[in-house]
């Protein structure tokens, strides 16, 4: 099996760590592994099959012969470095929001849209955490029952907003005064309906990044509305999906669709208190759905629970899967 060059930008935050991990379990056919990040980090060194890798200064030479570039250090690190990588003739698998919505960069699932992969230009984008795990779940049952419209309420883990998220959460439960709060408001026993800035017409960036994308991967004018909320789990997200379709559907065409779906790991016996929770879901590589049930307000309507790693599956491991799919050429 050939060997790749592999740079992770970003690598000592969560994703980025993440993604050194999930190189090594997946056994990614990497020669060399790049770990980059910012003049702070230089120096530190991170694990990786058995080996110290230490951390260098994110700068163009770094890319030199790196096939797969991961990036996970923000829009304004991705804008102004990628295209460096490219030069250099990597490939960047961007996992920021910086060119998710450009019409010349594929935003790829890879169980949603593998195909989309090998049109990339140099640029491939990683979708949004919520927005993966949530288009996992609808790509099967959309190509069986044609969606009209999705409802979507989320209930996001600190993870998701990194390292200053976690120490506010951890610092709170403490009885600690955090020394810096990275959200407006105490985290700790609440719940904040507001992820990322505002837009004038009162939905946030977050929502509008899971409305636009979904229907982007999708490659469908589907209908999508999304009430975005931070909750004080420590990892894994969760989202309250309600989904009308065109064709009439039962509970048990939907689940037998699910059980054989990629990816996907239906956990849906209520009776004996068996539905996804983001507890089992930590450190897993599987979107989880259960609580299916039907929606009798519409003709045609189910409601699901969907879990998922939003470190993992939401970012870091889908990344992973994307560069698989390169190094394999299929």
């Amino acid at each position: 099996m050939k060997l790749h060059d592999v740079a992770v930008v970003g690598a000592t935050g969560l994703v980025g760590r993440a993604m050194v991990r999930v190189l090594e379990e997946r056994k990614f056919p990497v020669n060399k592994l790049v770990l980059l990040a910012s003049e702070r980090s230089v120096g530190k060194e991170i694990p990786f099959n058995g080996k110290m890798v230490p951390v260098h200064r994110l700068e163009p030479d770094r890319f030199k012969r790196v096939e797969y570039a991961l990036f996970s250090a923000g829009a304004g690190v991705s804008r102004e470095h990628a295209p460096d990588a490219v030069k250099h003739g990597a490939v960047v698998i961007d996992n920021s929001s910086a060119f998710r919505m450009d019409d010349s960069v594929p935003l790829v699932v890879p169980e949603v849209n593998r195909k989309q992969i090998f049109k990339h230009k140099g640029i491939i984008a990683n979708p949004n955490c919520s927005t993966i795990q949530m288009v996992v779940v609808l790509k099967p049952l959309h190509d069986a029952f044609k969606i009209k419209r999705v409802i979507v309420s989320t209930y996001q883990s600190v993870t998701g907003a990194g390292n200053k998220a976690v120490v506010q959460l951890q610092e709170e439960l403490a009885n600690h005064v955090p020394k810096e709060m990275k959200f407006p408001h105490p985290i700790a026993f609440n719940c904040i309906p507001h992820i990322d800035a505002f837009f004038d017409d009162g939905y946030t960036k977050e929502e509008v990044k899971m409305m636009n994308e979904t229907k982007k991967i999708m490659g469908e004018n589907i209908k999508v509305s999304a009430t975005t909320v931070r909750v004080p789990v420590m990892g894994g997200h969760s989202e309250s999906v309600n989904i009308e379709f065109e064709k009439k559907c039962s509970v048990k065409e939907v689940r037998e669709i699910l059980d054989k779906a990629p990816g996907v790991v239906v956990e849906d016996d209520p009776k004996n208190n068996i539905y996804p929770m983001p507890i089992n879901a930590h450190d897993k590589d599987d979107v989880f759905v259960g609580r299916i049930r039907k929606d009798e307000t519409v003709p045609s309507g189910i409601n699901l629970w969907i879990v998922s790693d939003n470190i993992r599956k939401g970012a870091a491991t889908n990344a992973v899967q994307i560069a698989e799919v390169l190094a394999l050429g299929k």
